[in-house]
């Protein structure tokens, strides 16, 4: 007979420069809606309480990085994964290569090659912000990027806050330059983790592990239509956000958390790890 279902293991990871405190209250809402759960909360190198160390320059050796953290989490079966942006990249690069870790994925506002062209990943309004930020790197010159400039030109590139919610986009604002304060992402690993989104390609062949994609239809970042591509290239369900930017729990943490509930319900449970360990690689 196999053992009972253990409670599920939610990881939460983030994207470009960001660290588990720019989840803001997501963690709390998603734990409202999945309340056996076991939430995660880790950070890839180069970002929050370990933006001391080098980030890694390619997506595969993010994943490492965090399957290197996780493994006392592993021991005890697959996960469940919900990530943002480059984050999701990481996260469909570990569904590729180490599937039977994995239950389910779920993919926040990423885009991937070979599914997209360049112009897609990078919206119009992005590239003249990138080049600000390039001088601003530059200028650096290895050291942190701080200010009130920096953190307000990625809010209003990844987050539909400031026009729908000005109040609540000042207070988002000051918490995530405290962040900055606390937790410095250098220039150069600002740009290492830029590179290794670039050049990530993901596989043709979907995973083998399930997956549900979430996007924000006002998304200034990313066209909307990579998370569409994606969705039919590895037919996978696909629920969009009429009014939601590029960060989208942020935007809207209600509504992620309960699409993420629902459509963990309809996922099989896991009994135990060795027989979830024998599943097809």
């Amino acid at each position: 007979m196999n053992a009972p279902a253990s409670p599920p293991t939610w990881v939460l990871l983030r994207g470009l420069t960001r660290g588990a405190g720019h989840w803001g209250d997501f963690p709390v809402r998603l734990q409202q809606a999945l309340p056996n759960a076991r939430l995660i909360l880790p950070e890839l190198p180069g970002n929050g309480v370990r933006h001391r160390e080098v980030s890694p320059s390619r997506v595969p050796a993010m994943t490492e990085a965090l399957r290197g953290t996780l493994q006392p989490v592993l021991k005890d079966g697959p996960v469940h994964v919900l990530a943002l942006s480059l984050g999701a990249m990481v996260a469909c690069d570990w569904a590729a290569r180490h599937p039977q870790e994995l239950r389910g994925a779920v993919l926040v506002n990423t885009s991937l090659r070979p599914f997209s062209p360049l112009h897609h990943r990078l919206r119009p309004a992005a590239p003249l912000a990138l080049l600000r930020w390039l001088w601003r790197l530059r200028s650096a010159r290895g050291r942190a990027l701080s200010g009130p400039a920096w953190e307000a030109e990625l809010l209003g590139l990844t987050s539909a806050l400031a026009a729908s919610q000005p109040l609540r986009a000042r207070a988002v604002l000051t918490h995530w330059e405290a962040l900055r304060r606390t937790n410095p992402v250098s220039a150069a690993n600002t740009l290492r983790q830029l590179w290794a989104a670039a050049r990530y390609r993901a596989p043709l062949q979907p995973p083998t592990v399930p997956m549900l994609v979430l996007n924000g239809a006002a998304d200034r970042l990313v066209n909307p239509a990579c998370s569409q591509r994606l969705a039919q290239a590895w037919q996978l369900p696909l629920q969009a956000h009429s009014l939601a930017g590029h960060d989208l729990p942020l935007d809207d943490a209600a509504w992620v958390a309960q699409q993420v509930a629902r459509w963990s319900a309809s996922l099989s449970p896991v009994t135990n790890w060795p027989d979830a360990a024998r599943r097809p690689r």
